[in-house]
């Protein structure tokens, strides 16, 4: 095992700290269907990034991009069938000083609270969506924008992500990353991996959080 000290926790939302892998497999299961798209191909594409970002690479009108993020974005606020903790999550998440970690996700902020307080976490004050950046993953906005409402050195925290366009984000940001779940490709050779959140340990030290990691594989 190995220890890391940090200042802050910046935590990801769906597969890091909430699997919500049916529901959003089928939300873009139902717009690939209605385009004559790839499921498989715009699911991938999806993973980690803004519905928007998604919409606009495979639709090309303006209004129908608009017409369908409204979409996207209703379905992302009123479905949460299936919707569980990634293993490990409340008891992670109860461990830690409030004022000393965020969220930072890809779906909008008023969803995103409402999809943590379905799975059993208080949504933390700090709470970045998509709504609320200029630019999304991979784009280090978010997760710096975190560090500065939470009054820390972004190098001095660490962001928990399971997908590439997150970890591209984190480390863009100046954070340490630790991947969460399956995910294995060149953004993630090298960083600290756990299978779920059951693997982190959490002890405070003074102002420092200390993160118990299982050695790297």
């Amino acid at each position: 095992m190995a220890d890391l000290r940090v200042d802050a926790v910046l935590c990801d939302m769906d597969g890091t700290l909430v699997d919500s892998t049916t529901m959003v497999d089928t939300m873009w299961n139902e717009f690939a269907d209605v385009h004559g798209l790839d499921g498989a191909e715009v699911r991938a594409f999806a993973h980690g990034r803004p519905s928007r970002a998604t919409i606009a690479r495979y639709l090309d009108d303006e209004a129908q991009v608009r017409v369908w993020t409204e979409t996207i974005h209703s379905m992302e606020a009123g479905r949460f069938d299936g919707v569980v903790e990634v293993a490990g999550a409340v008891a992670f998440i109860e461990e830690l000083p409030r004022e000393r970690w965020a969220l930072v996700t890809s779906a909008l902020a008023d969803p995103a609270r409402a999809r943590l307080r379905v799975v059993g976490i208080e949504p933390p004050d700090v709470l970045i969506g998509a709504d609320d950046v200029t630019h999304g993953k991979p784009h280090p906005e978010g997760y710096a924008r975190a560090a500065r409402e939470l009054g820390v050195d972004a190098a001095r925290c660490v962001v928990f992500e399971d997908t590439d366009a997150g970890i591209e984000a984190g480390q863009a940001a100046g954070c340490a990353v630790v991947v969460v779940g399956p995910n294995r490709s060149a953004a993630t050779a090298g960083l600290p991996r756990v299978d779920d959140l059951t693997q982190v340990g959490v002890r405070l030290e003074g102002t420092q959080i200390v993160l118990t990691l299982p050695e790297r594989d």
